[in-house]
C-alpha cells in the first residue's frame, strides 16, 4: 500500500536532481564577471568633443573611430582602485604589443579635471610606466568631461568630504564608437579583453 508514495518520493528526488544538474550546467556556461558582459548602451561614445592628452596635445574623440577603443575613467590622486585598474589596462596593452596605437587605442579619462591637467596625467602615466604611444590620458573642462561620461551613462560625483567617487567600469568600443563589451576594472582579465579586441579587429 506504500508503493505509490515511494514512487512519488523517488520522482520528486529525480526531478530535483535534474533541476540541480541543469542549474550547474547553466552556471558553467554563463560568463564570469571577469570576462565582462555584452554592452546594452547604444550611444555614440566617441562624439566630436575635444580633450587634451598627457602631452598637452588636443584629441578629438571622433577622430579615433575606425579602431577598437578601450576606455576607463581614473583620477591621479586616487588612493588605490585607479592604480589597480591602470595596471590591469597595462596588461591589456602588453598583450596588444605593436597593435597598440596602430590598430587599437586605449583611453584613460580623468573624472577630476579640476585637479588633473596634462602635467598631472603625464606624471601619473610615467609613474605607472604606462606612457605609451596609443594610450591617451585625457582631460578637459568639467563640462566636457561630463558630456563624455554621459554617453557612457555615467555621472561624475563627489562625496561630502570632497573625494571623487570611483568608476570601475571599463568599456570596449567598436570602430563605430559604440560599446561592445563592459568590464569591472578591478577584476577584469587581460586575456579576455584581448580576445574581445581581436574579435572586434577581425570583424573590421
Amino acid at each position: 500500500m506504500f508503493q505509490p508514495a515511494k514512487k512519488i518520493i523517488c520522482a520528486i528526488f529525480l526531478c530535483a536532481a535534474m533541476v540541480w544538474v541543469t542549474a550547474a550546467i547553466t552556471a558553467c556556461n554563463h560568463p564570469s564577471p571577469e570576462d565582462g558582459y555584452d554592452a546594452t548602451n547604444k550611444a555614440d561614445c566617441l562624439p566630436p568633443l575635444k580633450l587634451v592628452d598627457q602631452h598637452n596635445k588636443p584629441v578629438v574623440l571622433s577622430s579615433l573611430k575606425g579602431k577598437p577603443v578601450l576606455v576607463d575613467f581614473i583620477y591621479t590622486s586616487c588612493p588605490g582602485p585607479c592604480l589597480t585598474e591602470t595596471q590591469k589596462m597595462a596588461k591589456v596593452a602588453d598583450g596588444l604589443s605593436k597593435d597598440l596605437g596602430s590598430k587599437v587605442v586605449l583611453l584613460s579619462i580623468t573624472v577630476d579635471p579640476e585637479h588633473d591637467g596634462s602635467a598631472q596625467l603625464l606624471e601619473y602615466a610615467k609613474k605607472q610606466e604606462v606612457d605609451r604611444p596609443g594610450w591617451y590620458f585625457l582631460t578637459g573642462s568639467p563640462q566636457t568631461i561630463e558630456r563624455v561620461m554621459a554617453n557612457f551613462k555615467l555621472i561624475r560625483q563627489r562625496e561630502s568630504d570632497g573625494t571623487v567617487d570611483h568608476i570601475i567600469g571599463v568599456f570596449l568600443l567598436g570602430p563605430d564608437g559604440r560599446e561592445l563589451r563592459e568590464y569591472n576594472g578591478e577584476i577584469l582579465k587581460a586575456e579576455s579583453v584581448n580576445a574581445d579586441i581581436n574579435k572586434a579587429l577581425a570583424k573590421g
